[in-house]
């Protein structure tokens, strides 16, 4: 382990953090709060370097955060800094109050203490790097559109369904951009009885839709709309017209978004340098099938430090693939894991269904789980933590994927 000068708490907070100093023997140094701005984090960075006589190395910061301003400014300057999951942090603070107390000044002191006793509890929080940090706020942003383009979409569904429900006949979900053009020139039935087959065949054209003809689609606008009382056409039609310019938006920045996460994953491609013989880290996960566009930003963006690691336990835990065992005397319970990361769970889950459709040895797989009596989320699970172990092992010997070798490169064999 490491010799460290001096140990830090820091309760983190939205306004202001409490700090509580303390030295290697236990004892409480110095108690302060610092305010969450510029001024505020330098003045930390000064007296913490004080404190440890002008060496931030020597320094060691326990908190329950992993990132933000306050965690990267001390990692930039050197100091150490160690995260902790809070519901940890709640069974360390048992210690030192079995009867609950809690404020932020004890929790900065618990959090101090504890990291001189139970270093290993801890995680070392390290640096990403650019193209990682770009790549995963950009992997959200993707997901975060496509939460916004569901809701909308669905507001617009029930909309039609209320005045002009003919016109889901079409389209039942109204989640295409092609129906969203034909409501922006025709959003009651009145105008899509003015609408010309020429219209609509340019818009099926220009939105490569080819189940349907100009024809069907003008006989459903022309269908008789359905009563009802007066005024809700009109209603109706101007808040399905306020539905469908948010969604072209969003349709809009979600392309630009998918752009860039392309263009994030070629950079990390081509900025990556593997040795001699070796794929880099990009290609080794594009290569597997059921790994998109968005899965591998996932990966990569959420997960990337662990897979420089090649800890493969510290993926599954963190994807929520390792069940949890609850054990006492003669009673044992094994239940899904459910504190974890809910977009890299999310990943999985999709890397996991799409791969059986695509590759014969996970559809087989699955298969297998179903017939001893798997649930369709337990099997994927158990898929998706094979294919993380393969995954793993790929990246250990720096190959892509290979469907006729995978079984081999698994088991730790190669062809040389």
């Amino acid at each position: 382990m490491d010799e460290y000068g001096v140990l830090v708490g820091i309760d983190w907070a939205s306004q202001a953090h409490e700090v509580c100093v303390m030295s290697p023997a236990g004892e409480t140094l110095e108690r302060f709060e610092v305010p969450h701005s510029n001024p505020g984090i330098e003045a930390l960075l000064e007296r913490l370097e004080t404190l440890a006589g002008g060496d931030l190395a020597r320094v060691a910061v326990a908190i329950e955060v992993p990132r933000g301003a306050l965690v990267e400014a001390l990692v930039e300057r050197g100091a150490h800094v160690y995260a902790i999951n809070p519901k940890q942090l709640d069974r360390f603070r048992d210690r030192y109050s079995p009867a609950g107390a809690k404020d932020d000044s004890r929790d900065a002191f618990v959090l101090g203490d504890s990291l001189r006793t139970d270093r290993h509890c801890f995680r070392r929080v390290e640096p990403d790097a650019p193209e990682c940090i770009a790549l995963r706020e950009a992997s959200r942003m993707d997901e975060e559109l496509g939460n916004e383009l569901k809701r909308i979409t669905n507001r617009l569904r029930e909309q039609l369904h209320r005045y002009w429900s003919e016109v889901l006949r079409l389209c039942p979900a109204a989640d295409e951009p092609w129906l969203w053009e034909l409501l922006a020139r025709a959003p009651e039935p009145k105008a899509g009885h003015c609408l010309t087959g020429a219209e609509v065949a340019s818009v099926l054209k220009a939105k490569r839709i080819r189940r349907l003809s100009a024809g069907e689609v003008l006989g459903a606008l022309r269908s008789p709309a359905l009563p009802v009382a007066p005024g809700t056409v009109e209603a109706s039609a101007a808040h399905v017209q306020l539905l469908v310019e948010q969604l072209q938006l969003l349709h809009r920045q979600r392309r630009t978004v998918e752009a860039r996460l392309r263009s994030l994953l070629a950079q990390c491609r081509t900025t990556a340098e593997p040795p001699a013989g070796k794929h880099a880290d990009v290609e080794i996960v594009c290569s597997l099938p059921g790994v998109g566009l968005r899965v591998a930003s996932a990966l990569l963006g959420e997960a990337g430090q662990a897979l420089a690691r090649r800890d493969y336990q510290a993926l599954r835990n963190h994807a929520g693939l390792a069940p949890i065992t609850r054990q006492s005397g003669k009673s044992r319970r094994v239940s899904m894991r459910r504190a974890c990361s809910r977009r890299l769970r999310s990943a999985m889950y999709h890397w996991a269904r799409v791969s059986t459709q695509h590759d014969p040895h996970s559809k087989a797989r699955y298969a297998a789980l179903r017939a001893r009596g798997h649930s369709h989320g337990r099997a994927l699970r158990s898929l998706a933590d094979r294919l993380l172990a393969q995954l793993m092992a790929m990246l250990k010997h720096g190959c892509v994927y290979e469907a006729d070798r995978t079984r081999r490169v698994s088991a730790g064999v190669t062809d040389g």
